[in-house]
């Protein structure tokens, strides 16, 4: 898959993540995208580690998506728990 598939399926799998777990996060859409990206490649790699097949084939297979999502999921539970305490509070 090109670099722009990538950006395609990191940007929605990120914003499918955050739809499976509503809340508010401090990043915008750059910080969804990347979330997006590199959850695709931990899904893709945990998928070959854990059950030995290449879970990143293509952009129209549901594994793809599935692997993308399920990463996306597990780099968001992360990013909340490091930058959960470190919400701006601004006082007027």
């Amino acid at each position: 898959m090109g670099i722009i598939a990538w950006i395609l399926i990191g940007l929605l799998a990120g914003f499918i993540a955050k739809a499976l777990m509503p809340g508010k996060d401090p990043g915008g859409i750059i910080i969804t995208m990347l979330i997006g990206i590199a959850g695709g490649l931990l899904g893709g790699w945990l998928g070959k580690v854990i059950f030995g097949v290449d879970s990143i084939d293509g952009f129209f297979d549901l594994s793809t998506w599935i692997a993308a999502i399920i990463g996306s999921v597990i780099l968001l539970v992360v990013y909340r728990l490091v930058t959960g305490g470190r919400r701006s509070h601004r006082h007027a």
